[in-house]
């Protein structure tokens, strides 16, 4: 009897873990996004309300790190620089999936006196992002190009900057897209000067390894990558033919984009063909990422985590 008893207890045992293996395989993949270029490829994905995922999108990555380290959500849509920061934390395990945004970054002026990085010389830039890829990009090509008198006065975020560019009638700003559109759209006097992509490309024209600026990038968790490598690669699919949409339907994904809040309608039919909406992966993705990564730790090792990451940190289909 006994034995009886302890063999319908394991099976019941065995049955109650199935079941909950099951269940456990049934669970949304959990996605976040930021309000920005980031959130605006997945859109059309979105719209779709495959109950496979469930998408959050927030407004400061700030709450975005935590959800990743906590395990609460599966794929997040992080600043470059950001994944290899988490990369090389202890405590987090993620890979990279892909590039989903390339450069957003403009120097943005009230005036027509900015044609060249060299006529930057002397002046003073309003920004936000310190210690984050806007800071970075700018000492790069700042440097890159010999020029050491710039003023930077970093404000707390890039709403906080738009209003000092707003207010100052000679002001020069760097901002990134969404932005720099609702600037031009509330000043008709603005300008934009440079395009901090145009001139990152210039200065890797001659290596021989020239690296992409970039701006953000998917990130997974590891342990969710080995345990449903079909469910992410199915997402990675979905998501590309989904970035694929947004840019050859730029009305009807600035629709989209409006309706889940992420930046008005109006701006996002102006700002989508400039945010560099990708998604590059596997081999690329290497060259692209690596090489900018690479280019940022020779800055400051801080800005990547201390290290640029290791081959671990690529996802591979």
């Amino acid at each position: 009897m006994k034995r009886f008893l302890s063999l319908a207890t394991a099976l019941c045992l065995l049955l109650g873990l199935c079941s909950f293996a099951a269940a456990e395989g049934d669970e949304p993949l959990r996605v976040v996004a930021l309000k920005g270029p980031t959130a605006m490829g997945m859109v059309k994905l979105m719209s779709e309300e495959d109950p496979a995922y469930a998408f959050e999108i927030v407004s400061d990555i700030t709450m975005v790190t935590p959800m990743v380290a906590r395990g609460e959500v599966d794929i997040a849509a992080v600043p470059a620089n950001v994944a290899a920061v988490l990369y090389n934390n202890p405590d987090v395990d993620v890979q990279v999936l892909c590039v989903n945004t390339l450069g957003v970054l403009y120097i943005v002026e009230n005036g027509d006196t900015v044609h060249s990085v060299e006529d930057l010389k002397g002046r003073t830039i309003y920004a936000s992002g310190a210690g984050a890829t806007p800071e970075y990009a700018l000492n790069y090509i700042l440097s890159a190009n010999g020029i050491e008198d710039v003023n930077v006065e970093w404000k707390s975020e890039h709403t906080e900057c738009l209003s000092a560019l707003l207010a100052d009638e000679n002001g020069i700003a760097m901002l990134p897209q969404p932005f720099v559109t609702t600037a031009l759209m509330k000043n008709e006097n603005l300008r934009v000067a440079l395009s901090l992509t145009d001139e990152w490309n210039a200065l890797q024209a001659g290596s021989e390894t020239p690296s992409a600026m970039v701006t953000g990038v998917l990130i997974v968790r590891h342990a969710y990558a080995e345990a449903h490598p079909d469910k992410v690669n199915a997402f990675m699919d979905a998501y590309a033919a989904s970035v694929e949409w947004v840019n050859a339907n730029v009305d009807e994904a600035a629709a989209l984009v409006g309706g889940y809040d992420i930046v008005p309608e109006a701006v996002a039919r102006q700002a989508i063909p400039a945010c560099n909406i990708v998604c590059i992966r596997d081999e690329e993705l290497v060259a692209a990422l690596g090489g900018y990564l690479t280019v940022l730790f020779e800055q400051n090792p801080r800005a990547v985590g201390g290290a640029v990451p290791g081959e671990d940190f690529w996802y591979a289909r």
